[in-house]
C-alpha cells in the first residue's frame, strides 16, 4: 500500500510544481476557451481537462487514486484560475501567452508525474514515461477539445522538453540527489528547452521518406 497523495501531503518543492503545473494549465486551457469566445463554463471546462488529463492517464495507469477526486484543491485551483482568466479582455495577453503557460505546465508535470509513478514504485524508465505523459496529455486534450491543430503537431521541440524534465529529474533522483535539487534541475531544464523552442523555433529534423 502507498500513502495517498494530496497537495498537504508532498514534499515542499514537488508540492509546488503540482500546483504550478495545475495552475498554468488550467490558465492555457481557459485562454484556449477564451480565444475561440466561449462562455465561462466552458473556460472552466477547458481549464479543468487541461490541468488533469495528463494527471488522470498517469494515476490510472500507475494503479493509484485519480487525484482530484481524492482532494478537492487540484478542481478548485482550476475553477479559480479560470474564471480570472476569463475576465481579463484578450488584448491584454501576449500573442504567445497560451505557449509560455503551457511551457511552464509541461516542465513542472513532467517532474511531479514521474516523482508520483517513483512514489509508487514504478521503475525508473517507466516513471519517466509517466511524467512525460503527465506533461504532454494535457494540452493534447485541450487542443483537441478546442478543435485546433495539436501542439504535438507542430515542428517544434515539446515531447522532448518533458523527456528532458523527466529523464533529468529520474537520472537525478537515482544517483542519489536530493529531490528539492533533482526537482528544480529537471524543471528548468525542461523549461529552458522549451522555451528556446518557442522563442527560436528550435526542432528535431523531419522524416525526409
Amino acid at each position: 500500500m502507498h500513502p495517498e497523495l494530496t497537495l498537504s501531503t508532498i514534499e515542499p518543492v514537488l508540492r509546488w510544481l503540482n500546483i504550478a503545473g495545475l495552475s498554468v494549465f488550467a490558465v492555457s486551457g481557459a485562454l484556449a476557451a477564451a480565444r475561440q469566445r466561449l462562455d465561462i463554463i466552458a473556460a472552466c471546462f477547458f481549464a479543468i481537462v487541461a490541468a488533469t488529463g495528463g494527471g488522470t492517464m498517469r494515476d490510472i495507469l500507475i494503479g493509484a487514486p485519480v487525484f482530484w477526486m481524492s482532494d478537492s484543491a487540484p478542481l478548485i485551483i482550476c475553477l479559480v484560475v479560470a474564471v480570472a482568466v476569463w475576465l481579463v479582455p484578450l488584448r491584454w495577453w501576449p500573442v504567445r501567452a497560451l505557449d509560455w503557460f503551457d511551457a511552464a505546465g509541461l516542465a513542472a508535470y513532467a517532474v511531479y508525474g514521474a516523482s508520483k509513478a517513483l512514489n509508487f514504485g514504478i521503475a525508473p524508465l517507466p516513471a519517466a514515461a509517466m511524467g512525460i505523459v503527465t506533461a504532454c496529455m494535457g494540452g493534447v486534450i485541450r487542443d483537441v477539445v478546442a478543435d485546433v491543430p495539436s501542439i504535438m503537431l507542430r515542428n517544434e521541440l515539446y515531447v522532448t522538453a518533458a523527456v528532458l524534465a523527466a529523464g533529468l529529474f529520474v537520472g537525478l533522483d537515482a544517483a542519489g540527489i536530493a529531490a528539492p535539487w533533482a526537482s528544480l534541475a529537471g524543471a528548468v531544464a525542461g523549461f529552458a528547452l522549451r522555451g528556446i523552442a518557442i522563442r527560436w523555433g528550435l526542432a528535431l529534423p523531419r522524416h525526409d521518406g
